[in-house]
């Protein structure tokens, strides 16, 4: 589908299509009606399902199968790792409730409306997420920008994904590997204690680390002592791991919308069984209460830090795959009259409430941690991207019955929401390169993006790749897409036109927006994203690792550089 047309084309900036497009525009401006005349359709006839190209026999844009394809993949690209692996993470790392109020309150002003324009941008366009720029031609390097930081971001997801099958993998066995130490583990500066055990009364020192910690570290990922040696070679168990990552998302994937729409049916419902099955035996933890209080009490000394408000707003974006693509690419292959407003209401209520669930259960756990080790909460477990494989292990190995099932049945979970996170993600780029080069055929995209992401990915599964990762984390996911969404709210509100939009969604759903829409997108999203990045900038703090360390200047410096160039993309 094309975004532009010999017979209608663009006026003065806004969203014009052609009739050979079947999207009536609303923009009814003087060269609209002079250039529409002749081959007029009525709304009425509807949109079809498959909508062709102009002129040239382009292929043509694919529908969802229906409605609930296209809600669950929605659910499934948003309601996925972003709140099981990356929000506990975070907030564990930003004070806990010193967190989770800056993020509701960052949702409900920023993350909500945002997802909702983007789903609006998407499904009145038929476009994916670089032609739909075309309407602001000078930005449209917004598009290129977002794809190349969803594959920073899609990367390191399946990495995730592998660890996820490795541990998956290690839970068919009589003995969950975790739930035991192994005498090399334990050193002269660190003792280790068994997860599965009762610790009550046994003298646990501030070195000593949980069986579930040190098989973690120290055997799936053999993490380096010292990021400065150098990367090292992969971890051949979870190469192979990431290399089944990359086959399942390939076949996800080949067909388009066609067969990934019908694996959301199950990548976005499964999670919640497990996930609920895990948050009951975490919350009948002894000292899971204080875990819990911890996750929910504010700490106002905090909440006043502009990192806090920065960390909020990048888990926004992660959570809900705001800034990326996806949300504009899964819209863009909706019917035209697709009640958009619902779905985006359906799926940030379900991000919401995953994102607390997920916090509920892993501060449950680590409430129950410190209960038995006789530590603060901020102390029991090294922090970092790796929290989620430490934590939820830990609550897995307490179970008194079958804790290999429940094993398997969490990692099962785990992959599922890597598969539908990243399969999102992937699309997106996919998206765009079959949208730049129609000629070539879809799967054969979709294989060479797989092939080099693997290839990328290896690197993570080095020694020193979770230094690695957190980097990218921190500058190629969340910086890039900060300021991204910063151009891209300038360029549709003040560049397009706030009123053009209003107008746009009246004809294309039939109601009007009230000013909590007008408000958000014109004057509070824009200002807020301005007024809390610049004072994180100014008040920026070296990265640490999980146990304090700081990250390698160099290292910094070199993912700062690159994340720069990839931020002037839009210009």
């Amino acid at each position: 589908m094309s975004l532009s047309s010999k017979s209608a084309g663009y006026a003065n900036g806004a969203f014009e299509y052609s009739v050979d497009d079947r999207r009536n525009s609303c923009e009814l401006e003087s060269k609209r009606h002079s250039n529409s005349t002749d081959t007029s359709t009525s709304v009425g006839s509807g949109v079809p399902n498959v909508l062709d190209t102009e002129g040239d026999q382009q292929p043509q844009r694919e529908n969802w199968g229906n409605p609930a394809e296209f809600l669950l993949s929605c659910i499934s690209m948003s309601v996925g790792l972003g709140n099981i692996w990356r929000f506990p993470y975070v907030a564990y790392a930003n004070g806990g409730g010193a967190f989770l109020i800056p993020y509701l309150i960052v949702l409900f002003f920023i993350g909500r409306p945002l997802y909702f324009l983007e789903m609006i941008l998407g499904q009145f366009s038929s476009a994916g997420s670089v032609k739909v720029w075309e309407v602001v031609p000078i930005v449209k390097g917004i598009g290129y920008g977002q794809a190349l930081a969803t594959w920073y971001v899609v990367t390191y997801y399946c990495v995730l994904m592998a660890l996820a099958f490795f541990y998956l993998f290690s839970s068919f066995q009589a003995v969950l590997p975790w739930t035991v130490c192994k005498a090399e583990w334990s050193t002269n500066e660190t003792a280790c204690y068994n997860s599965s055990g009762n610790l009550t009364g046994l003298d646990i020192t501030n070195t000593s680390k949980s069986s579930a910690e040190l098989f973690f570290y120290k055997d799936v990922l053999k993490l380096a002592e010292n990021f400065d040696d150098g990367l090292g070679l992969p971890e051949w168990r979870l190469s192979l791991c990431l290399l089944l990552c990359w086959i399942l998302i390939f076949a996800t994937l080949a067909k388009g919308v066609s067969s990934s729409g019908k694996v959301a049916y199950f990548t976005a419902l499964f999670p919640y069984a497990v996930l609920i099955t895990l948050l009951i035996r975490g919350v009948t933890l002894p000292g899971a209460s204080e875990g819990i209080l911890y996750f929910v009490t504010p700490q106002w000394e905090k909440i006043a830090t502009a990192e806090v408000w920065y960390a909020a707003v990048t888990q926004c974006f992660f959570s809900l795959s705001v800034g990326f693509g996806p949300i504009i690419t899964f819209s863009s292959y909706n019917p035209f009259r697709h009640p958009v407003y619902r779905d985006s209401t359906i799926v940030s209520l379900a991000d919401t409430g995953t994102s607390i669930l997920a916090g509920i259960t892993i501060f449950s756990i680590l409430g129950n941690l410190a209960y038995e080790s006789g530590k603060p909460i901020e102390e029991v477990v090294k922090g970092g991207t790796g929290l989620a494989f430490i934590s939820y292990p830990e609550a897995i190995s307490k179970f008194d019955a079958v804790p290999q099932l429940f094993a398997v049945l969490f990692f099962l979970m785990l992959i599922t929401l890597a598969i539908g996170s990243a399969a999102g993600l992937t699309s997106c780029v996919i998206t765009i390169l079959c949208d730049d080069f129609p000629s070539v055929k879809r799967w054969i995209i979709t294989a060479v993006v797989s092939v080099v992401s693997f290839f990328i990915g290896l690197i993570y599964v080095t020694p020193a790749g979770p230094y690695v990762l957190d980097l990218v984390d921190y500058f190629g996911g969340g910086f890039i897409i900060y300021v991204l969404v910063i151009v891209q709210t300038i360029a549709l509100c003040w560049i397009y036109g706030l009123h053009k939009i209003l107008r746009d969604v009246r004809f294309m759903l039939d109601f009007g927006l009230g000013i909590y829409w007008k408000y958000t997108w014109c004057i509070f999203i824009p200002i807020a994203l301005l007024v809390i990045f610049i004072y994180a900038m100014v008040s920026y703090m070296p990265m640490r690792t999980g146990d304090g360390k700081v990250y390698p200047s160099g290292g910094s410096g070199i993912i700062f550089f690159n994340v720069f160039l990839r931020t002037q993309t839009p210009l």
